[in-house]
């Protein structure tokens, strides 16, 4: 059983990388690789598959609900970002969006909050570096805040059905200190950000979806939460036989591959019910901090980078220095509240 669940989550990991149909299909290969993992561990059986087929539906609605609204409403929400702009400092303005957008991702869903950033970023007449750097903060906070509910982002889905927990958990759990994070990052955003307008900012890709895109979109969420049901059910065993007895400290720096893989693949691989709270606390941190680091981490920057045309070497530069500086706070905190 153990090096069956090792060679299905070697391949979870490192194909996507390395097989192009399996990195534009993402979704039904994890739910291909979940259903193995559960038949390999032997927990698959009608109560998972019903447990599977419920996990997902409350992310999926919130989805289809916010890009809807979005799609409706996004002439009248652009040109009130652009009189609003227009209004106020620059910085000023940068650094509340990126703010706004991470308090609000945990309600309107980390896709939509990345969705809504390109349309505000295409919109603006800055320089590259800036909207760089500025895009690139707001994904850390929108990846920090979307964790604070399990309509979130799949990570915080999966998190919370696995720990058979109530819509809350996450937000009394890391709540004070997600908050205080993204409020932070707005701050480092006025302080760093120097905006030159007018001087070729990335433009990118800000015409409305269509209503097919919105429901293969929502699909898909639906199909890839599924899957990590699967898979975190599937690895439980080697969960409980491995990771249970490492330190908190450890599994933190160890969930820094979440900077080059998707955090809540990691999230259901790791995570388990029998983990004590301060192990849950630095393991979901590790996870949400470092998935800002490079765009493959986490969904926000894959949607920005893919539509804004923002290179990987670019993201690197400023998102992995960043986030280690983020980690390295956190880390002592961490030691000192313990």
């Amino acid at each position: 059983m153990t090096a069956g669940l090792i060679i299905i989550l070697l391949l979870v990991l490192f194909l996507p990388f390395v097989v192009k149909p399996i990195e534009r299909n993402l979704e039904p290969f994890l739910f291909v690789m979940g259903f193995l993992a559960a038949l390999v561990s032997g927990v698959f059986n009608g109560e998972l598959f019903v447990h599977a087929l419920k996990d997902p539906i409350f992310i999926t609605l919130a989805v289809l609900i916010a890009g809807l609204l979005f799609k409706w409403l996004k002439k009248p929400i652009e040109g009130a970002i652009l009189k609003v702009s227009h209004k106020m400092d620059t910085r000023l303005f940068l650094a509340i969006i990126i703010v706004i957008l991470g308090l609000l991702s945990s309600v309107i869903t980390a896709i939509i909050a990345a969705i809504v950033l390109v349309s505000i970023v295409s919109i603006l007449s800055l320089d590259r570096k800036t909207e760089i750097r500025a895009v690139i903060l707001a994904c850390f906070s929108i990846g920090l805040g979307a964790v604070l509910t399990p309509v979130g982002e799949p990570l915080s889905t999966i998190t919370t059905n696995k720990l058979n927990e109530n819509f809350f958990y996450l937000f009394q759990l890391i709540g004070v200190e997600v908050i205080v994070a993204v409020l932070a990052i707005g701050v480092v955003a006025f302080f760093t950000l120097k905006p030159i307008e007018g001087d070729g900012g990335l433009g990118g890709d800000n015409q409305a979806e269509s209503y097919s895109e919105i429901v293969i979109r929502s699909f898909k969420i639906y199909l890839f939460v599924m899957g990590l049901t699967l898979l975190g059910a599937g690895y439980e065993p080697l969960v409980n036989q491995y990771l249970l007895h490492l330190q908190p400290g450890a599994l933190y720096w160890i969930n820094m591959i979440s900077a080059v893989l998707d955090n809540a693949t990691l999230a259901a691989a790791e995570i388990s019910s029998s983990m004590s709270t301060e192990t849950i606390r630095f393991l979901l941190l590790g996870l949400i901090i470092s998935g800002g680091m490079l765009i493959p981490g986490n969904i926000p920057n894959i949607i920005s980078a893919n539509k804004l045309g923002i290179t990987s070497k670019e993201w690197a530069k400023f998102g992995a220095p960043f986030g280690l500086v983020v980690m390295v706070v956190f880390f002592i905190y961490l030691l000192i509240m313990g």
